[in-house]
């Protein structure tokens, strides 16, 4: 078993950034790679971001690469999501995720436990 929780959301203007922080518990963080997902009112589920058990492997949307960016600090059991240059289009709920496998990270249905999620919205 595994519990995450995600924190840092908020309301931000256009431009501007925040840091997501998911915090694990309940299990060896270090053994799962993370990802970051999103979901937006009446859309699915998206992909956002991937990181390896180890962190030196990184996987990226196309709409989020280059301002976006998930790091780990196993030490911590935390994963992070630093969003900046945010658009009016990043807002959604956003939800922190663990898998045990780096196949297919952008698939939701690889991932064994899921966070609340945590509210971004951005304003124009």
């Amino acid at each position: 078993q595994v519990q995450l929780v995600e924190s840092g959301g908020g309301l931000v203007q256009a431009g501007g950034s925040l840091r997501l922080s998911c915090a694990a518990s309940g299990r060896t963080f270090s053994r799962y790679a993370m990802g970051w997902f999103r979901q937006a009112p009446g859309k699915e589920r998206t992909f956002v971001a991937a990181i390896s058990w180890s962190g030196d492997s990184t996987y990226y949307a196309d709409s989020v690469k280059g301002r976006f960016t998930i790091s780990r600090d196993n030490a911590k059991n935390t994963v992070y999501l630093q969003m900046n240059s945010l658009k009016p289009e990043d807002t959604a709920v956003y939800y922190c995720a663990a898998t045990q496998t780096m196949l297919a990270v952008a698939q939701s249905g690889v991932y064994d436990y899921w966070g609340q999620g945590t509210q971004v919205t951005v304003s124009s």
